[in-house]
């Protein structure tokens, strides 16, 4: 990940622009002035702000050019407005953008209806009508991107700016600061399943707010209002390629809108498969956690390796059993091992498996009276005993969509457990005795059964992601 400003690309820009004002400005004639303004189609009577946008991010206008780890190029929108302060303290709307040069979108002008007679006048962008004294703008929880590495739908989803209206003759002059923060993701993947896939959105879940109404104060800083929400989803209408190894942004990089801050993010790449799945098509994510401080006005590039996890067939063991279950029949060595059967078309039977401890792979499960333990392939996981903690106290929480692969074919689904370490601490885990704290599920039978409301809460939080580990609903 990296995060850019283009202070250094813009500021020449700016500098180009303001050399071209003052030579307007030289010539500060009222009839020279008026005669300009009716050919720019600006109405009599207004007042003129001509602005140029200095930031790396868009006002309902496009980011441009924007590279991975450099900056971007700005330019207005053609239905772009801006508030203005006027004498009397209030706020006021301009008309939409008029272009004083058609090819140079960088630089747009606004006229105003009212009185503005100050040496300054302060000015805003946002896409929340200011009805009072108390400007806003909000963050959109959903924002749409239309191509690869276009960033149209910026003001739209959230951009803002601020500035100053400094006096040039009978009008001003201003450069729009933005004061959002903004993330391009820029994923790739080597991955045969990701490859054939389509990138449908991008589901962006913090451990606080990063979207919503928020008050605009005088500096740009933003404070919540209402409707604060820890989730941000980007789609990308029929979905973007994501068949690159490599970065490329021209394939699919996907810009969003989001509150400044430090913000640790579980970012949900969607992705959407049509022929890798027993049952033809599937939906499901792939997930990655970063923490990072999101500056105002700056683009944060998060580059991400997709790659669902592999859970390898061959250990896939009867309790204890000194060979895996296929053994000597394996999917990938012209054997009847079947897909697994998650209630799919397309899944596959076999009888090929041990029918008996007589099995001559040694494929059939340890078998014993009373209690004992396992020497075999079970030796290191959890008894009986153990498991059970991890059935009550674990918070098992259900995940539909998070995307595995096994025996050639991609899948989804499974269940999150808080790891051992944190049950340890929390003095929730005991090998010789089971989850009531006396019986000893090795000698002694006895049922344990969770239903609570963490099954079906969600995924864990972003900050607190760390304190689980993922089982995929495996057969």
């Amino acid at each position: 990940m990296k995060r850019t400003t283009i202070s250094s690309v813009m500021r020449g820009m700016c500098y180009g622009f303001a050399a071209l004002l003052f030579t307007a400005s030289c010539a500060n004639d009222d009839v020279a002035q008026n005669e300009k303004q009716k050919k720019d189609n600006i109405p009599a009577g207004t007042t003129v702000f001509t602005g140029t946008s200095q930031t790396e991010a868009t006002t309902r206008t496009a980011i441009l050019n924007h590279t991975k780890g450099t900056g971007a190029s700005v330019n207005w929108s053609s239905t772009d407005k801006i508030w203005v302060k006027d004498d009397g303290g209030n706020w006021r709307q301009s008309g939409a953008v008029t272009f004083p040069f058609a090819t140079n979108k960088a630089q747009g002008m606004f006229a105003l209806s009212g009185t503005y007679t100050g040496s300054t006048h302060d000015i805003l962008y946002t896409n929340k009508t200011i009805s009072g004294t108390q400007p806003q703008v909000e963050i959109k929880t959903t924002q749409t991107q239309s191509a690869p590495n276009n960033f149209d739908h910026a003001g739209e989803s959230g951009d803002f700016g601020i500035a100053t209206g400094n006096k040039a003759g009978s009008n001003y002059k201003f450069t729009l600061n933005h004061k959002a923060a903004y993330l391009c993701f820029i994923p790739r993947s080597s991955n045969p399943y990701v490859n054939r896939s389509k990138l449908i959105k991008v589901e962006i879940m913090s451990d606080d707010d990063i979207a919503g109404t928020y008050n605009i104060a005088a500096n740009g800083a933003l404070t919540l209002a209402s409707s604060g929400s820890k989730t941000i989803t980007v789609t990308t209408g029929s979905g973007f390629d994501i068949d690159n190894s490599a970065d490329d942004m021209n394939k699919n990089a996907t810009y969003a809108v989001v509150a400044p801050g430090t913000h640790t993010f579980r970012i949900r790449y969607w992705l959407r498969n049509t022929t890798d799945n027993p049952e033809g098509s599937i939906e499901g994510t792939v997930s990655k956690i970063v923490t990072l401080n999101c500056t105002a006005g700056s683009i944060q590039d998060i580059t991400a390796n997709l790659n669902p996890h592999d859970y390898n067939d061959t250990h896939y063991y009867m309790w204890d059993a000194q060979e895996q279950y296929w053994k000597g029949h394996e999917w990938n060595l012209s054997g009847s091992q079947p897909t697994i059967n998650q209630g799919l078309t397309g899944t596959t039977s076999s009888n090929d498996y041990a029918q008996s401890s007589s099995d001559t792979n040694h494929r059939w499960y340890h078998e014993g009276g009373g209690a004992f333990q396992a020497t075999h392939s079970c030796v290191t996981l959890p008894n009986a005993n153990e498991m059970s903690w991890y059935c009550m106290y674990g918070d098992p929480r259900w995940d539909a969509d998070e995307l595995w692969t096994t025996m050639g074919h991609l899948y989804k689904g499974g269940m999150w457990f808080k790891k051992k370490s944190v049950l340890q601490a929390e003095g929730h885990y005991n090998t010789e005795k089971s989850a009531d704290g006396s019986t000893d599920l090795r000698t002694t039978w006895k049922a344990y059964n969770n239903s609570g409301g963490s099954l079906h809460s969600g995924v864990p939080s972003a900050a607190d992601a760390g304190n689980y580990f993922y089982l995929p609903v495996l057969g």
